[in-house]
């Protein structure tokens, strides 16, 4: 019993550890953007902010059309979401359950696809979006995403749609449903973890990606939310750290309204798919 309880105790212990691992660098930026320019200077720092100010929050709200940003990041991020839902969903199910010559090599093309660096497609792909007017717009942004994304996406989803016993979709077909109506009424619905998980993974993918919006945006209007915070840091390298702490926490506001929100169907959709499995 003493050993049972020492092990329940350390294994307590090396999860709350692990959480002030994780939550460390958020309170470290909330505290941040709570200084002044002047707690900034101290030579002797402090964790926790004497004189807490939110004018950090103002001024990065004011001067560096912080809200219009995360707005134009916003709408590419769930656009590029759910049009890889849409696309990869039937892709995946093909390669899971259709048997193929085929198959090896898309598969293979799938992983091979993650190795090329973005430095080495960034050109020809600036040249193709441009012939197609697609430069320095939303749309563009987007399909470059979702092709982005889609690799990724397509080798998780094939993973889920595999562990789906295909007895149930025998039984569904006995009972005449067509391929269509399986796929929507029987697998989808245990898919639910893995559509999640896709999802925050796509999401959080668009939201922060960097270089594609440098290159393919050049009106301020549509400039997303890391490109705004590159903002911050100045041509000879001064750093604007209360503003652009202010300006963080702002950003993780929606991702984590968007995990809060998935949170609670991904678990449910593991508990679901565990009863109708």
């Amino acid at each position: 019993m003493r050993t049972r309880r020492t092990t329940r105790a350390a294994q307590y212990v090396a999860v709350l550890a692990y959480l002030m691992f994780l939550g460390f660098p958020l309170v470290w930026l909330i505290s941040a953007s709570l200084k002044s320019p002047r707690e900034f200077a101290s030579i002797n720092p402090t964790f926790l902010p004497q004189a807490p100010t939110f004018s950090n929050f103002t001024g990065a709200l004011e001067e560096q059309g912080l809200v219009r940003s995360m707005l134009n990041s916003l709408q590419i991020s769930v656009a590029t979401t759910v049009l890889v839902l849409i696309v990869s969903l039937p892709v995946a199910y093909a390669l899971a359950r259709l048997r193929s010559r085929l198959r090896p090599i898309t598969n293979g093309w799938i992983l091979v696809s993650q190795v090329f660096p973005v430095i080495l497609i960034v050109i020809p792909l600036f040249v193709i979006l441009r012939q197609l007017h697609l430069t320095n717009t939303i749309p563009g942004v987007v399909i470059v995403y979702m092709v982005w994304s889609m690799p990724f996406a397509l080798w998780m989803l094939q993973g889920y749609v595999a562990a789906v016993p295909r007895e149930l979709e025998e039984a569904a077909s006995v009972d005449g449903a067509s391929r269509l109506r399986t796929i929507v009424s029987i697998v989808m619905p245990l898919l639910r973890p893995g559509l999640i998980a896709t999802a925050m993974f796509t999401f959080i993918s668009a939201w922060n990606e960097f270089f594609f919006a440098l290159v393919l945006l050049q009106d301020p209007q549509l400039k997303t939310l890391p490109l705004v915070l590159a903002r911050f840091v100045g041509a000879e390298g001064q750093v604007q750290f209360g503003p652009l702490a202010a300006a963080s926490v702002l950003a993780t506001v929606p991702s984590l309204v968007f995990f809060a929100f998935l949170q609670r169907r991904l678990t449910s959709g593991l508990l679901s798919g565990a009863v109708k499995g």
